[in-house]
């Protein structure tokens, strides 16, 4: 998977979420999305996915533009710097979601929940590796669309009605891959108690409306690739082509957090970090380059190929973090 020929439509997407500090393991992802896109000359959009409004920390969307521009990223619309969509904030979307929610309710596609507060918070938001939890038992899936006129506003989330059958998609790095959404993860949450959507259904419209054709981002969403194309499917809707990197963990094989030090991209260019040192660590890491000499994120684009990056997660150890913190 080269650069190939480019597709009529072509676009790929960076999407922060502004729920903290955009991390070294964030900086490989993003650059991984930004080569993929540029080498094959395509475009790409700057989406801020702030749905998550109790974990949304003030700043850090304005944070997470510099530490993109830090690395030598650009996008051809987003936030910043506009472009054709009206807004390319999440939180100012949320006309087209409960457009499509109520399709979906229309269609008694899903169906309201009652089960308890924290069960729904946790299934709302963007699930990680290691936090999805058992599969949704089906309690409330008697239940109708209808149902809800009958209960208190503010009681119950929505869940999609999953379909039993395996699906087959093959990811671009990982490669094939199957799932039955229905026996392996569930019904799931698309929107919640109090009628803002959930992760999964915000990102499906997104992607459809802002026609991406790419979605490049860690392999802990791996499970959310079958759960999208649930959406995609009811919607009648061309899936994009999914991409699922390995992600950045620390020396206990854990996810990078600040258990690892602080790894937080504004603190290196805080400190006087030049952005080609990290950029050189990571393409070193992704087995994009033989050295971790440094390099911008332009000078990778000449020869950036998915068939060179690496299959397995990098560790990030504290020897690697000693070094990026000397200016």
């Amino acid at each position: 998977m080269s650069g190939g020929n480019l597709l009529a439509r072509d676009i790929g997407r960076l999407a922060p979420s502004p729920t903290g500090a955009q991390h070294v393991g964030n900086a490989r992802t993003f650059l991984l999305a930004w080569l993929s896109a540029r080498s094959r000359a395509g475009r790409l959009i700057l989406r801020m996915e702030d749905i998550d409004s109790p974990r949304i920390k003030v700043g850090a969307a304005q944070q997470a533009v510099e530490d993109l521009r830090w690395l030598g990223l650009d996008w051809d619309a987003g936030p910043d710097i506009g472009g054709p969509q009206f807004s390319y904030v999440q939180t100012e979307r949320l006309n087209l979601y409960q457009a499509a929610l109520q399709q979906l309710k229309d269609r008694e596609l899903i169906y309201p929940c009652t089960c308890t507060r924290s069960e729904v918070a946790a299934a709302a938001s963007a699930p990680h590796a290691g936090q999805e939890g058992p599969r949704y038992p089906g309690t409330c899936a008697q239940n109708t669309a209808a149902r809800a006129d009958e209960l208190a506003v503010g009681t119950y989330a929505w869940r999609l009605r999953t379909t039993d059958k395996v699906r087959t998609y093959h990811d671009g790095l990982v490669g094939e891959v199957r799932c039955n959404v229905f026996q392996e993860l569930g019904d799931f949450v698309i929107a919640k108690a109090d009628g803002t959507p959930a992760y999964q259904l915000a990102v499906v419209v997104d992607d459809h409306d802002m026609q991406i054709s790419e979605v490049v981002r860690g392999d802990d969403l791996l499970p959310s690739a079958f759960r999208q194309l649930e959406l995609y499917e009811l919607f009648g809707w061309q899936p994009p082509r999914f991409i699922h990197v390995p992600l950045v963990v620390g020396e206990d094989g854990r996810r990078l957090a600040k258990r690892h030090g602080d790894t937080r991209l504004a603190t290196l260019r805080e400190a006087g970090i030049r952005s080609e040192q990290l950029i050189g660590l990571l393409a070193h890491s992704c087995n994009l380059r033989p050295s971790t000499a440094p390099v911008t994120a332009r000078e990778l684009l000449a020869d950036f190929d998915w068939r060179r990056v690496s299959r397995e997660r990098f560790v990030f150890t504290a020897a690697m973090h000693n070094w990026l913190a000397q200016p």
